[in-house]
């Protein structure tokens, strides 16, 4: 990869603070005299833009490395990525080739005069066609792959779809409907799992069951699918309505991509109204009312690992939902600073990484830089 980011300035200010806690306040937060350093907004223009499309346009075609997580029924389960997933096969694994559609599809829609927009186009013409959607179909409707991608890869598939949906543009409309039976399918999985699932998957990784719910939530809300909206506000409200207590200061263990603190907050904040949303949130994360709020970025010691590279998916998704939540209402502007400091720790290292983290963690920094404006 030939491009370099560089987007951050340091700007250093200076002051004292002595931040009141509670008992169980968090080591993050302690009541000691603290320096905070301000962290500037990070930018999201034509530039960087150019840059971040070069890790989905060097993956999406790209059959291997992969790693198909699949479970074999009979010797011809044994095919190649391509041949089993003849759109998602690309960037290491099915997810992270939804991922990189996704980014695409939104730096198209924000960007469009990019230099390499043509060629991201022609990519999404060649492969989501009725025909490949089809094969991609088939392999989720056999009864052996009744649990393929739950419920990570679902939500990318729900959000690639709404930015479909919403891509003004005569192909965004195209390829919406083209990939509507695969989307339909994933729609129809969500309504017939989660009110199966008694208790709400609370990891830092893919099964994740708020994050999970949070992209289908924006899906549904986008297309106007009622009854899906209602059965997610439903299972949210069932699962985390009466959480108090949450240990952010357990976070991050060290493979999390998500956290499942941020993910939570991230659900809720959508379905309640401002009061409930306020006093639920008194009771399961205090600390964020503090205006000297302080939360270290998750630490990534070695890029080229698959595994330990997640942090920076961690700190660029800590970074969306706390830009959503100050975005939403304004006592949380604070946070916009925690954000930023996130952000400003593991964006420079992105474009230029190795493919352990190339391969996906463009769309999280592009999801998180798409919540400035929001």
């Amino acid at each position: 990869m030939k491009h370099i980011i560089t987007l951050f300035l340091t700007s250093v200010l200076l002051f004292g603070c002595n931040s009141e806690r509670k008992e169980n306040t968090q080591e993050e937060t302690k009541k000691t005299p603290t320096t905070i350093k301000s962290y500037p907004e990070p930018e999201f223009t034509l530039d960087e833009a150019n840059a971040l499309l070069e890790l989905p346009l060097e993956c999406v075609e790209n059959e291997y490395p992969n790693k198909l997580g699949q479970t074999i029924g009979s010797d011809e389960d044994l095919q190649s990525p391509e041949t089993l997933h003849p759109i998602f096969y690309g960037c290491f694994d099915w997810h992270s080739a939804v991922h990189g559609y996704w980014s695409m599809v939104t730096l198209l829609k924000q960007f469009p005069s990019m230099e390499k927009a043509e060629q991201a186009r022609a990519i999404l013409q060649r492969n989501i066609t009725e025909e490949k959607v089809a094969t991609e179909l088939a392999y989720f409707q056999r009864d052996i792959n009744k649990s393929y991608e739950r419920t990570y890869g679902w939500a990318w598939l729900l959000k690639l779809s709404e930015a479909l949906y919403t891509w003004d543009d005569p192909l965004g409309k195209e390829l919406y409907n083209t990939l509507q039976p695969l989307t339909d399918e994933i729609v129809s999985k969500n309504v017939e799992f989660l009110p199966k699932l008694v208790y709400p998957i609370r990891v830092g990784e893919h099964t994740n069951t708020a994050f999970g719910l949070t992209f289908a939530y924006d899906y549904a809300t986008t297309v106007g699918n009622d009854g899906f909206e209602q059965l997610l506000a439903e299972r949210a409200t069932k699962f985390y309505r009466d959480d108090t207590d949450c240990p952010i200061g357990w976070e991050p263990s060290g493979y999390d991509f998500l956290s499942p603190c941020m993910e939570e907050i991230d659900m809720m904040r959508r379905i309640l109204p401002k009061d409930e949303f306020m006093s639920w949130l008194k009771e399961f994360m205090p600390q964020l009312m503090d205006k000297d709020y302080m939360l270290k970025p998750g630490e990534v010691s070695d890029r080229t690992d698959g595994k330990l590279v997640h942090l920076d998916g961690l700190n660029f998704s800590r970074a969306w939902v706390l830009y959503g939540l100050a975005n939403q209402y304004e006592e949380f502007e604070h946070l916009k600073d925690v954000a930023n400091r996130h952000v400003e720790y593991s964006y420079p290292n992105l474009v230029g990484d190795s493919y352990e983290g190339g391969h996906w963690l463009g769309s999280f920094a592009i999801y998180a830089l798409l919540q400035l404006d929001n």
